[in-house]
């Protein structure tokens, strides 16, 4: 319609300027013409829409069908286009976002389409609706805000860990499966005491009495509780190597849901804590609701990088209960170190979970004999890093991530376990 207008707007100025009553003429069709346009100008669409995803949640990069609902609340439409407005990582892998109708009055039409969605959390934010006049000549657009929210997470693996062990210096007073150095009901022997009127005769000490004939000795076990576990992911882009569509850090999404998993099945109280351009911490909670809010919060997770943040000595350690068990995701830079040796000087318990950058990056790199060098002296350096780590008591796992975590952490349980 701008082209007719401006068309119409030369014609006249042109043929009342030389008078010329042919090139009036010709302007008429056109002035009709915009004047029907006008006349004709669509009102703005009254509809209904609702958005379903099936599932709401769903493991990385499997198929999400997203279902539109649209209900003509106003006059009949004769021609509407609706699009949905799709978030940047989604990719269609099924269908079509957009469609062409004619919508009665009253009338309800339902649309679907599949989806491919990467790790991430992702927003829809509305729906583009666009109506025409009478003969396709003026069109009217308006976006309709419909929020709508898709986690996509990595699963966990195919099993959780049998048992992950841990033994922080201070345990909760719930029951759990932590060994809490107290004397009680549990299932590992701890001592013998004197006998205590109600205690079970089953838990009589009977080498303990023949060597005490005058007094009664009971059996006493090791209590078994919840203990506050913290997990820490490192997302700062110079600590994780990046190649052209993946990086380590997914690697660490991995050991990091994996870990989760085990330890909220073992009834500890989980938190955490990503540190990267900013800090996203989520609170410690106990039981399904937690995992699900771990695994949100896992779901976000990105690279990024600040100033401010670009050293561990920023990372609030306070947020961690005195005494309690963490467990670091990173592939660890040098100066990294001191900072956990320091978490064990404040009597915190440390594993260190660490995907290996050197073995990451040498497998997207030519084989050849100045690769295989430089892989072996950065081998050597960081064998070291590992090393002062070790000697601070800290446990460590570094991990090949060409083998799977599951397989990786279940061989590492069976070395510190001497078996």
């Amino acid at each position: 319609m701008r082209h007719i207008h401006f068309l119409l707007l030369l014609l006249l100025l042109v043929g009342l300027a030389s008078l010329n009553g042919a090139l009036l003429l010709l302007a008429l069709p056109l002035l009709l013409l915009a004047l029907l346009a006008r006349w004709s100008q669509p009102a703005t669409p009254q509809v209904q829409i609702s958005r379903t995803l099936t599932p709401p949640r769903a493991p990385a990069n499997t198929p999400v069908q997203v279902t539109l609902n649209i209900t003509n609340r106003g006059k009949m439409l004769t021609q509407l286009c609706l699009r949905d407005l799709l978030p940047t990582a989604l990719t269609v892998s099924d269908g079509s976002t957009a469609w062409l109708m004619a919508l009665p009055a009253g009338a309800t039409h339902t649309f679907s389409y599949t989806i491919a969605a990467p790790r991430g959390a992702h927003r829809f934010t509305g729906v583009e609706v666009t109506v025409w006049g009478l003969m396709g000549l003026t069109q009217k657009t308006a976006v309709i805000p419909l929020e709508t929210h898709l986690f996509s997470s990595l699963p966990p693996g195919s099993k959780s860990a049998e048992f992950i062990h841990i033994q922080p210096r201070r345990t909760r007073i719930y029951s759990g499966t932590i060994p809490a150095r107290v004397g009680g009901s549990g299932t590992d022997f701890f001592g013998t005491r004197p006998y205590e009127m109600g205690d079970s005769l089953r838990h009589l000490n009977w080498s303990a009495i023949a060597r005490h004939p005058n007094a009664l000795f009971t059996n006493e076990f090791e209590q078994e509780r919840a203990a506050d576990v913290g997990l820490i992911l490192d997302t700062r882009c110079r600590s994780n190597p990046t190649r052209p569509s993946h990086s380590l850090l997914e690697h660490s999404i991995v050991a990091a849901a994996f870990l989760i998993d085990a330890f909220i099945n073992q009834g500890n109280r989980v938190a955490l804590l990503q540190y990267g351009d900013a800090i996203d911490y989520t609170f410690p909670g106990y039981g399904k609701v937690q995992r699900e809010k771990l695994m949100q919060a896992l779901a976000r997770a990105h690279l990024g990088q600040s100033q401010a943040f670009a050293e561990l000595n920023a990372l609030p350690t306070q947020l961690f209960p005195a005494k309690s068990q963490i467990v670091f995701v990173s592939p660890l830079l040098p100066e990294d170190v001191p900072f956990l040796q320091r978490l064990r000087s404040y009597e915190y318990q440390v594993i260190l979970i660490t995907p290996n950058p050197v073995l990451y990056e040498q497998a997207t790199l030519p084989t050849n004999a100045a690769t295989q060098f430089a892989a072996r002296m950065a081998q050597l350096e960081r064998a070291q890093l590992l090393r002062q780590a070790r000697q601070a008591s800290i446990e460590v796992l570094d991990w090949d991530v060409t083998r799977p975590f599951a397989e990786a952490i279940s061989t590492w349980q069976r070395k510190r376990k001497g078996i």
